[in-house]
């Protein structure tokens, strides 16, 4: 990973001092909108995300070119506390598998002609044991949200984030549990298919991870520095930069929300240009989605992460600029509009 010039601090003022939508591209798309050969609102969440995607992308009609999935691996020292089905070892695995073209994530972008990046964050030298001790230091951190931020450098037009990360679904409920509040229990799921005893103690770990910071922490980024996962540091640095180049950004599941949250937390306007894919199947996703006002596109059952479920609401949003785009107004078609 690449160091960074920019201190920590400065992420807060990144997050805080986030541009706004355009409205004048809004405002176009609502026009061409009310012209096009069908009754107003015929297209239902269809048309929202069409103005969604103007006002983040700044320009109408919106499209959506070179759309990427950017996967962000990492290894966690947590999972010597026994906290997944899976060793560490499976993360590197997968990682090979990604660049072998085996994984689900690239038959999905194959069939929908969407870019795959897979971004590896010092797999050889896990994070440290978030019960034990902090992820990072604040220089850490602030490199590896920088790192994150190299996922714009081939300007796609649609960001989409995935994640691979044995021990990663812990590491998530852990900063839930921290942002949010509640109990450990309310956060921990069976990730990699852990259930009895072992998700017992799953809760347990969370529960001591969270300890550590003895309720008195509110500021987010201080409990990513914490609590946070490499994959999880680069995500959320790979959301900001979007926000500052006007890309917008599609996010997955479970683990990937964490990284939003982070955000969330510190200014819940600094998610406006993301669109959350799907509701996962591990039980708190929705509650997340709940907490942040944040309603999913799809609801498919998924758990896989890898940026699957944001592949797939990607296809959407492209056949949504597309259909906007393509359609003909009435005069176009020779169509009676409707009656003032």
């Amino acid at each position: 990973m690449a160091d960074t010039a920019l201190p920590f601090d400065d992420f807060r003022d990144l997050v805080n001092l986030v541009p706004g939508p355009d409205e004048a591209a809004v405002a176009a798309v609502r026009a061409r909108d009310r012209d096009l050969t069908k009754p107003a609102g015929a297209l239902g969440r269809m048309e929202a995300i069409v103005e969604w995607l103007a006002a983040w992308q700044g320009k109408a009609p919106p499209a959506v070119d070179r759309p990427l999935v950017a996967v962000f691996a990492a290894n966690h020292g947590v999972t010597a506390q026994g906290v997944s089905a899976f060793p560490a070892s499976v993360t590197r695995a997968m990682v090979e598998n990604f660049a072998a073209g085996g994984a689900a994530i690239n038959q999905i972008c194959a069939a929908s002609d969407i870019g795959l990046k897979v971004f590896e964050l010092a797999l050889d030298h896990p994070t440290p044991d978030i019960s034990l001790e902090d992820a990072f230091d604040e220089a850490g951190c602030a490199a590896t949200m920088a790192f994150g931020m190299e996922a714009l450098a081939g300007q796609p037009d649609l960001l989409c984030l995935g994640e691979m990360g044995i021990g990663n679904t812990t590491v998530a409920a852990a900063l839930f549990l921290a942002l949010f509040g509640g109990e450990a229990a309310d956060w921990v799921g069976p990730g990699t298919g852990v259930g009895g005893a072992a998700l017992a103690n799953k809760v347990a770990v969370v529960e001591r991870a969270v300890a550590r910071l003895d309720g008195r922490l509110s500021d987010p980024l201080e409990i990513l520095r914490r609590l946070g996962g490499r994959e999880i540091a680069a995500m959320a640095g790979a959301i900001l930069a979007a926000r500052h180049q006007k890309v917008p950004v599609v996010v997955d599941g479970f683990v990937t929300t964490a990284a939003a949250a982070v955000l969330w937390a510190a200014n819940p306007a600094a998610l406006d240009h993301c669109l959350f894919a799907h509701v996962s199947a591990e039980p708190a996703h929705a509650r997340a989605l709940a907490a942040m006002g944040k309603v999913p596109l799809l609801d498919l059952g998924m758990r896989l992460g890898e940026g699957t479920g944001a592949a797939l609401a990607a296809g959407l949003v492209r056949i949504a600029a597309k259909t906007h785009a393509g359609m003909a107004t009435f005069t176009q078609a020779g169509v009676a509009g409707k009656l003032d």
